[in-house]
């Protein structure tokens, strides 16, 4: 006898929905049902982030460094940085790529300088939730696409540094005095710098940034390489595949079932079993989703 010749099997969130209820010992019948079994698989997701790293998460982003820039934002769907260089003369042949230091929030905010200039050598990242929110804040005077100085009706809540939206543009704004924004830098996170006009209302804009000190001196040609963990994308309507490897599949049905089962009365005798399930499935799952490469430590010997 012949094999099928294909490796392909997969399953759509309905039929990941219809095995799971099986295993829960009911048969899915109402839109309700997958609605609930959507928002359960959504919080298991993310719980899955929690645990660790996603090896099929992992991406590769750069971000072009302009001169005397502090932040920069960082995808919106983006969980925490894995690692990161500066890198100089991108796309040539004497390309570099140089360490840069992660450091911590309060280590960041001992730094005197911040808009000192130089090679970057290291870097904070701000985790915000990437939220936005409407400021009863307005433009004070109408500013047009090249101004770096912005004029507020009251800057007191607007915070020392951060993110703002006027209209259809992101702005970052580097300082305050009194009401007036500092330094800021136009057209951010692919919006287009343009004119606005007086009594404008300002949106805050809490992006998860990168933080970078020394900021870019000119003529560096410098590029802030990073390999970020993104979020597990969402369930979807029904008939799209999951954004998981094949390999999780098993995992991904074990969990879901128990996630089901705590919510379903006619599935409380089951509820420890696919507990342990889970656990054993989530086990064998996180073990094969993981680096293999060698791992070689050589001690540094020093005499004095």
């Amino acid at each position: 006898m012949s094999t099928s010749g294909t490796a392909s099997f997969n399953l759509t969130f309905n039929e990941i929905a219809e095995e799971c209820y099986e295993r829960c010992g009911v048969e899915m019948r109402s839109g309700y049902q997958l609605r609930t079994a959507r928002r359960s698989m959504n919080l298991m997701t993310i719980e899955w982030a929690n645990k660790g790293i996603n090896l099929w998460t992992i991406e590769q982003g750069e971000i072009p460094l302009v001169q005397g820039q502090v932040a920069y934002p960082l995808p919106s769907d983006t969980i925490d940085l894995l690692d990161h260089v500066i890198r100089q003369n991108q796309g040539n042949t004497n390309q570099q790529d140089i360490n840069i230091t992660r450091i911590s929030e309060s280590t960041y905010s001992t730094i005197p300088n911040k808009l000192a200039q130089g090679r970057p050598i290291q870097v904070w990242i701000n985790r915000q939730t990437n939220a936005s929110y409407t400021t009863s804040v307005t433009l004070s005077t109408s500013i047009n696409a090249t101004n770096t100085s912005i004029t507020v009706s009251d800057a007191s809540g607007l915070g020392g540094a951060g993110y703002i939206q006027i209209d259809n543009e992101q702005i970052y704004f580097t300082s305050v005095l009194g009401n007036v924004l500092q330094l800021c830098n136009r057209g951010q996170n692919g919006t287009t710098a343009a004119s606005h006009t007086a009594g404008a209302v300002i949106s805050v804009v809490n992006s998860t940034t990168i933080n970078i000190w020394p900021t870019a001196n000119a003529g560096g040609s410098y590029t802030f390489v990073y390999w970020r963990m993104r979020r597990i994308q969402d369930a979807g309507s029904g008939t799209k595949t999951e954004d998981i490897p094949f390999r999780f599949l098993p995992c991904l049905i074990a969990g879901l079932s128990y996630y089901l089962s705590v919510k379903i009365p006619e599935a409380a005798d089951r509820v420890a079993m696919l507990k342990s399930q889970y656990d054993e499935q989530w086990s064998l799952a996180a073990d094969e989703d993981r680096e293999k490469a060698s791992l070689r430590l050589a001690p540094r010997q020093m005499f004095f």
